[in-house]
C-alpha cells in the first residue's frame, strides 16, 4: 500500500476559523486598584471583577459609599481574604460583632463560617475580596427512589 501524499488526500472543507481563548498561563497585572477606588463619589458597588477564563479565584474590587454599611452575614463554604484600597471603616466580626477598624492597608482574613459585617467611614471604603471560585451548578444524575 502507497502512503498518502498530498494530491491523494482529499480535501475537506474547513469553516470559519473559530476564536479559541489562548491558555493564561503568563502572570500579568490586571488593574491599579487605587484607580477605581479612588475614582470619586460613585455609587457603592463592585468596581472591578476577576473575569479571566479557566480562573480558579475570584477577586472583587467593592467600594462603599460613606456610611453604608453590609448587614451581618456568614460565608459557610469559602475563606475570604479581604484588603482595605482606600478609605476606612468597622468590620464587625463573630458572634457579638465586636468592632474592628479598618484603615487603608489592612488585610483581613474571613475564615468560612464566620461572622461579619463592613460599615464604611466618612470617606468611604474601598477593598479587594479574594476567594476560591465557587463551582457552577451541577445537575446531578438521578439516584433512584419515587418520583412524585
Amino acid at each position: 500500500m502507497t502512503p498518502p501524499t498530498e494530491s491523494t488526500v482529499p480535501a475537506v472543507p474547513v469553516g470559519p476559523a473559530v476564536p479559541v481563548a489562548p491558555a493564561v498561563t503568563d502572570p500579568r497585572v490586571l488593574c491599579d486598584a487605587r484607580v477605581p477606588a479612588d475614582a470619586g463619589p460613585d455609587p457603592s458597588g463592585v468596581l472591578w471583577k476577576l473575569t479571566e477564563a479557566g480562573r480558579q479565584l475570584d477577586a472583587n474590587l467593592v467600594r462603599l459609599s460613606p456610611g453604608s454599611r453590609i448587614a451581618p452575614h456568614a460565608e459557610p463554604d469559602l475563606d475570604v481574604l479581604l484588603l482595605v484600597v482606600s478609605g476606612d471603616g468597622v468590620l464587625g466580626a463573630g458572634a457579638t460583632e465586636e468592632p474592628r477598624p479598618l484603615t487603608e492597608g489592612a488585610v483581613v482574613w474571613l475564615p468560612h463560617g464566620s461572622t461579619r459585617a463592613l460599615t464604611a467611614g466618612a470617606e468611604g471604603l474601598a477593598y479587594l475580596t479574594v476567594h476560591r471560585r465557587r463551582p457552577g451548578m451541577r445537575i446531578r444524575p438521578y439516584s433512584g427512589g419515587s418520583a412524585r
